[in-house]
């Protein structure tokens, strides 16, 4: 195999592709990038078995042919020649890369191993304005689960019906869902897909506001941008109902500026940031959301002005869940919406309902 190709075309395909490669595994093919040259393009190709991401450029092809490439190496070493024109010739199980006046050899793989990515994934779609998808992934994939104990978690829950799409994604400490509207769909589906595989579709999407397809079938999701392909297995499994968590009325209802509730809570945060739970305590009364937290470095005491609907409340909860819900919110004022020190409570915008958060306080000594 060998190719002629522009050394910035190539690492910005490295780059786009390396983020599927393997990291822990026991097949060294697992850990490369395939790169296959033809006509008058390369492919290069990765996967870690549960999401794979293929990219096209242009080259000049002497001789065709595929090979795998140590991918970590080989995106660390093209990203430094961004700057020059590269020829690359691959021999036996040996790459030579020439550029200027130099010439660097490395260490391949044949491409026999490699395994096979499905690419024909057609049975069902659904179209989405490309900042609307955006706006979907950025409310919820925050939510999903980090660990492998229950892997469906791991994932966000997309129902769409009609014209119509919920996104929605938990831990078991905290619940977000989103609401938004798609341009177009086969039929209605529900699906569960991969934070991780939605957070490298966000990279992918393009500035402005286009339209962005997402193809579906037996459990693959496929999304073409330009000439990056991204496919990904989707989870199996019965995801939890919202409708059974989400309170459907409250006793204590609380209106208060966001800006001036994340502050406080950022720096009463400060203070518990090596606490398990960063624990933080909310005392709501009428006029007031008063912030504190204590610690053995110190504590803080602040009042947030608030309007109160109900009865008064105190409640611990962690510092970090209720900024991440704060920081996704988008309104100057948003709602709190609680029935006791020891039951999830909910927040949201004041005026647009369309994205909500479900956070599980913290058991104290006061309220166990």
């Amino acid at each position: 195999m060998k190719f002629v190709c522009d050394g910035l075309d190539l690492s910005d395909a490295v780059l786009k592709v390396v983020k599927a490669c393997a990291t822990r595994t026991t097949l060294p093919v697992m850990e490369c990038i395939k790169i296959t040259a033809k006509i008058d393009s390369l492919i290069l190709t990765a996967t870690d078995g549960e999401i794979s991401i293929q990219k096209k450029i242009k080259a000049e092809i002497y001789e065709e042919g595929d090979v795998c490439v140590p991918g970590r190496y080989f995106c660390d070493f093209i990203k430094k020649l961004e700057g020059v024109q590269l020829t690359i010739d691959v021999n036996d199980n040996r790459m030579d890369i020439v550029y200027a006046d130099s010439q660097t050899s490395m260490q391949v793989l044949g491409a026999e191993d490699f395994p096979i990515i499905n690419t024909d994934v057609n049975e069902n779609s659904f179209t989405l304005g490309t900042d609307e998808f955006r706006r979907l992934i950025d409310a919820t994939a925050f939510c999903c689960a980090a660990d492998d104990s229950r892997p469906i978690l791991k994932g966000c829950q997309m129902v769409i019906k009609g014209e119509e799409i919920c996104v929605t994604a938990l831990d078991g400490f905290r619940l977000a869902t989103a609401k938004g509207k798609v341009k177009g769909s086969t039929s209605d589906l529900e699906i569960v897909c991969p934070a991780r595989t939605l957070k490298e579709i966000e990279k992918m999407l393009p500035e402005g506001d286009g339209e962005t397809r997402i193809n579906v079938q037996r459990g693959l999701l496929l999304v073409c941008v330009d000439d990056t392909v991204l496919t990904s297995s989707l989870y199996n499994g019965d995801f939890i109902k919202k409708e059974n968590i989400i309170p459907k009325s409250f006793l204590s209802v609380v209106k208060v500026n966001r800006e001036l509730l994340k502050a406080s809570i950022e720096r009463a945060a400060i203070l518990v940031r090596n606490d398990k739970n960063s624990l933080i305590i909310m005392d709501i009364s009428q006029g007031k959301a008063e912030i504190s937290s204590n610690s053995e470095i110190g504590k803080v005491n602040e009042p947030v002005k608030a309007e109160l609907e109900g009865k008064d409340l105190k409640i611990a909860m962690n510092s970090k869940f209720i900024t991440d819900a704060i920081n996704a919110l988008t309104e100057e004022e948003i709602v709190l919406s609680f029935n006791s020190s020891v039951q999830p409570f909910i927040c949201e915008n004041v005026k647009n309902k369309d994205v909500l958060y479900l956070i599980l306080p913290v058991r104290t000594s006061n309220n166990a």
